[in-house]
């Protein structure tokens, strides 16, 4: 048996008796901090099928309107694990509160201007609810009971891909038949609403005591993981041999590489390098690029393909909201799929049922290479991938629940939430790169073929099954009763 430090003891929550979990009071709670979590995906995504009308209505480029995008990505790179540090010294409940309520801020500037420096200001500062996922997982890990923790937790993991595959249906129907301001005061309304119920229904668990701020930390961390999203993201149009882009790497290394050494040192620091290097986090975190990866290119390869021109020999011209709407199936799957996920868990313990996530998204990558005649078709892959990566996306934070002391729940999950948006950041690139390279020409245009696909397919593929052998590593990694008490799941082995 581990003997339970002090630190953590005092921030475990007291025994609550099983009525009290299946109470109205914990529902509550879960919805409240559901919702924020719903509304800070939509904000990652919702953006996307307007951006044309954006390009027009802004009077920009079609460059300077993806910065939209780029701005909100960057906020959150450097958020999610800052906030989550800050939330461990200063209150879970505290932190999440601030950043749904940069959400609601930076939606409502975003809804009233038509103006792109004030909007893209607006994305900036909505780009702090990234954090919102993880703060609202680590906060429940602490203030539920603990039959209900793993529910919970699975839920508001899945709302990641929830918010991606029911934002992109959602605005394609506002951008086709209303204002797409509109999609800025939906943003608003979630974030003020759940910010309201996290306020009045949920409890702030004890604080560290410890709230030096380390920020050498914090400033290397901000330019190594500014420096290499950007380079990610702008690789392709900048040109991956440019100046600005190895230069851009070349920053981002030696920045982590610094923050490595100086994070090792501190008493306090941003980043427990030594809890990082842990095994079952480090291959956790790893697994967690790769489910990224699998589910960001599974999306732009439904999107892009469903709307390619049927003379391709695999499109279908469609709309951009039937694009969407293709996706819909994969989203509420992932929400229908959180609780039994959660109960399956409890019984085979995150690791395996991470294995079991990827061997099932890779099974829907290889429909969608197979299966290429009818859009129902489409729709089934996705739905396979969705309801494997709702069932790896319950996992992952369960992992890291189950490997963490309390006392570091939030900065823990916040460095898994972050991998994450890595993977998905390289499938962009990875995917831009092979269907630009792999194409074919429909009178003047030049169109990702469907070799194209099929190739981006298999490096997804090849991922989720990457994701799924270290899920078998990790099942042979044994949790410390200190870190099962927190995550309320059984030990590995």
């Amino acid at each position: 048996m581990t003997e339970t430090p002090a630190s953590v003891e005092n921030l475990s929550p007291p025994a609550r008796d099983s009525e009290e979990g299946s109470g109205l009071g914990t529902n509550l709670q879960i919805i409240a901090v559901g919702l924020g979590a719903l509304a800070a995906a939509l904000a990652q995504t919702l953006i996307i099928p307007v951006l044309p009308e954006l390009t027009g209505d802004l009077h920009t480029s079609v460059g300077n309107a993806q910065w939209l995008l780029t701005s909100t990505l960057l906020v959150a790179a450097v958020s999610v694990p800052v906030l989550g540090r800050l939330a461990d010294m200063f209150g879970r409940r505290l932190v999440l509160l601030l950043s749904l309520g940069g959400l609601a801020v930076g939606s409502v500037i975003d809804a009233l201007t038509s103006n792109f420096t004030v909007m893209l200001i607006g994305r900036a500062v909505a780009g702090v609810s990234a954090a919102a996922i993880p703060l609202g997982i680590s906060l429940l890990a602490v203030v539920l009971p603990a039959q209900r923790r793993g529910s919970a937790t699975a839920l508001v993991s899945a709302m990641l891909g929830i918010g991606s595959a029911l934002g992109l249906p959602l605005a394609g129907l506002i951008g086709d038949n209303a204002d797409y301001h509109i999609l800025y005061w939906i943003g608003a309304g979630g974030a003020v609403i759940s910010g309201a119920l996290i306020f009045a229904l949920v409890s702030e668990p004890p604080a560290a005591r410890e709230r030096r701020i380390d920020w050498a930390g914090i400033t290397l961390l901000t330019v190594g993981l500014v420096c290499l999203i950007l380079g990610i993201s702008q690789g392709s149009s900048w040109g991956w041999s440019s100046f600005r882009i190895i230069g851009l790497f070349v920053v981002a290394v030696v920045s982590l590489v610094a923050l490595a050494k100086v994070e090792s040192r501190v008493t306090n620091p941003l980043i427990d390098m030594s809890a990082l290097k842990r095994p079952p986090i480090a291959l956790t975190n790893i697994a967690s690029m790769f489910v990224g990866f699998a589910l960001f290119a599974s999306f732009t390869g439904t999107t892009s393909y469903v709307q390619a021109p049927e003379a391709t020999g695999y499109g279908f011209g469609s709309s951009v909201l039937t694009a969407g709407l293709c996706l819909l199936p994969s989203g509420l799957l992932m929400l229908l799929l959180a609780p039994v996920a959660a109960k399956v868990i409890a019984s085979w313990g995150p690791a395996r049922v991470l294995a079991l996530g990827g061997v099932v998204i890779a099974a829907g990558l290889v429909f969608r290479m197979v299966f290429v005649d009818s859009l129902w078709q489409v729709v089934v892959g996705s739905s396979i991938i969705g309801a494997g990566t709702g069932v790896g996306y319950a996992a992952l934070p369960a992992l890291i629940n189950t490997h963490t002391p309390s006392s570091q729940l939030a900065a823990a999950n916040g460095i898994n939430a972050l991998s994450r948006s890595l993977g998905s950041s390289l499938a962009s690139a990875v995917g831009g790169a092979i269907l630009s390279a792999i194409t074919l020409h429909l009178g003047p245009a030049e169109l990702p073929s469907l070799s194209g696909y099929r190739v981006l397919f298999a490096i997804c593929a090849a991922a989720a099954l990457t994701a799924a052998a270290i899920g078998l590593v990790v099942s042979r990694q044994p949790a410390t009763d200190t870190t099962v008490q927190a995550a309320g799941v059984p030990q590995q082995g």
